[in-house]
């Protein structure tokens, strides 16, 4: 496994060795051990896993503020998908900083979000599953949202807003300035 940071250094590109033969592949797309030596030490404990069924489809830009906060593991299993992740701690030389990674079931590629950024995905293929870890249960009382076209983000999701598939709830966040981005990250 290769852990490869991106222009955030707490936000990592994850590269799983694959083995692949005749039959098929195997891989470890987890190992404590792997994580721990590139310095990713957390216990992980809930697995979560999405289907969208258009392309378009855009989730986020989700979070939960402390003491619920939660770090994620995204992976891609079938499709393809863009994952976006804000930095929303407050104090932070990179506050409001967005960072971008490809990850489909073709490259394997795995995007480590820690807590303090805000995370969000839009498919860019049909029918796209999306597996991701997290360190943390879901609390409705201590989640919360920025609207994904924030124009002070500038976020290229690489889809037409026209082609943009959202929830009523993803419709409704506030705009970074306005969030409430909690404390103590």
């Amino acid at each position: 496994m290769q852990a490869i940071p991106t222009e955030i250094k707490d936000v990592l590109l994850i590269v799983p060795k694959k083995h692949g033969d005749h039959r098929g592949f195997f891989s470890e797309t987890y190992s404590r051990r792997d994580f721990t030596r590139a310095g990713i030490d957390l216990e992980f404990i809930q697995d979560n896993h999405s289907l969208s069924v258009e392309k378009g489809v855009l989730r986020g830009l989700h979070y939960q503020i402390p003491p619920r906060a939660q770090d994620k593991l995204i992976r891609v299993v079938r499709g393809s998908i863009l994952d976006v992740a804000v930095d929303i701690r407050r104090g932070s030389p990179t506050l409001g900083k967005v960072v971008t990674a490809i990850l489909s079931a073709e490259n394997w590629h795995q995007f480590f979000v820690p807590r303090g950024f805000a995370h969000g995905f839009v498919t860019l293929e049909a029918n796209t599953e999306v597996v991701y870890k997290v360190t943390d249960y879901y609390s409705p009382e201590h989640e919360r949202g920025i609207l994904w076209s924030d124009p002070d983000l500038g976020i290229d999701w690489q889809v037409l807003p026209s082609e943009v598939v959202l929830s009523q709830r993803d419709t409704q966040h506030p705009l970074f300035a306005d969030a409430d981005l909690g404390a103590n990250w």
